[in-house]
């Protein structure tokens, strides 16, 4: 069952800092010899900024292969929950395995915030959340104060909180299985670093995330994994015909759906050779058993693009009733004295 996580009742407690510098290039790890407290509308706002980019994200959870407690943000995190006045020797134990694991060449330096967080709501109860953030990019700003009796405009670099490069929310819910987590990680780099080697989680494989995925694979192989002559109203046609069928059934098994779904022997062959390469890359198996959940199985239908767009400037976009009966309504052909290719779509009237 998915947890309830608000953050409408949060509030900042206290943070530690640091500059972490990669390793590699011989740059320095600098961590706060003080904890930073901050008055209750500072806080106020720094909780919103600290907390912002964590809304909606995908469930994880801590993870070590031999026992959770082998997990060291785990280690770090759950001494801060047992006793907040070790956070800033916790935070800078963070610091240092942050920057122990950034030694590869493309880790950039950059800025960290290691926050306590209180009163974060999860199924209605109020705990304790451990908030990280690393910001690898200073953002410039203007700002006028007044200076032997005049005004003057001075430049500033600082962090922006939109900006902020990679984030970890852990939640002191379940500890015994690692906790809640949440990740982001902006900088569109190795993201193996932030995620597996600096945290060390992986995403709960529940109902919501199992339908999620695989309506996304499924979508991915109507685009990518067909070959590539198949027209566009076929690739929407399959694409239509996986999320019909997590829409209209409780219990998803793969056999049945390959036969429903996909019927031709062919695309199944095609299908279970993208279903593997979608696996490898992400790092994650999906079960060929889950119950669908109805609310994400709502949102695939909501993304699933059902679109033809050309390249002269017009876009066709057809429901799931039309691309279902496309053969009967919609023609293409090449026309040899303009050599171009054609679409015709036969109606009965406007409506």
């Amino acid at each position: 069952m998915p947890i309830k996580v608000n953050f409408q009742e949060a509030s900042l407690a206290a943070m530690t800092l640091a500059k972490i510098g990669n390793p590699l290039r011989s740059e320095p790890l600098r961590t706060s010899k003080q904890l930073c407290r901050f008055e209750e509308s500072e806080a106020e706002l720094l909780t919103h900024c600290f907390l912002k980019s964590f809304r909606a994200l995908e469930l994880h959870q801590l993870h070590h292969h031999s026992d959770i407690r082998d997990n060291e943000l785990w280690k770090y995190a759950a001494a801060i929950f047992n006793d907040n006045e070790s956070l800033l020797e916790q935070g800078a134990a963070i610091a240092r395995h942050l920057h122990a694991k950034s030694n590869h060449p493309n880790i950039k330096s950059g800025d960290l915030c290691v926050a306590l967080i209180d009163d974060v709501l999860v199924d209605g109860k109020a705990t304790q959340a451990l908030s990280i953030i690393k910001s690898e990019s200073k953002v410039p700003f203007l700002q006028i104060s007044e200076r032997d009796g005049d005004l003057r405009l001075t430049t500033e670099q600082g962090i922006y909180p939109d900006k902020i490069d990679k984030g970890c929310l852990i939640v002191d819910n379940d500890r015994g299985n690692g906790c809640a987590v949440y990740l982001f990680d902006k900088s569109g780099g190795n993201t193996h670093f932030w995620t597996r080697d600096f945290v060390g989680a992986r995403p709960v494989k529940n109902d919501d995330y199992l339908t999620r995925h695989f309506s996304k694979l499924c979508m991915e192989f109507a685009e990518k994994g067909l070959p590539e002559e198949t027209m566009q109203e076929e690739r929407m046609d399959v694409a239509s015909r996986a999320i019909a069928y997590l829409s209209e059934t409780d219990d998803f098994d793969l056999d049945d759906f390959q036969t429903k779904a996909l019927e031709k022997p062919d695309r199944i062959e095609q299908f279970a050779a993208f279903k593997d390469d979608y696996q490898e890359e992400t790092g994650s198996e999906l079960e060929d058993k889950f119950t669908v959940s109805k609310t994400e199985a709502k949102k695939a239908q909501k993304r699933l693009k059902s679109r033809l767009k050309l390249d002269v400037g017009v876009e066709l976009r057809f429901s799931s009733g039309f691309i279902s009966q496309s053969e009967q309504f919609l023609e293409r052909g090449h026309d040899e004295d303009r050599d171009m290719d054609y679409v015709k779509v036969w109606f009965y009237k406007e409506v």
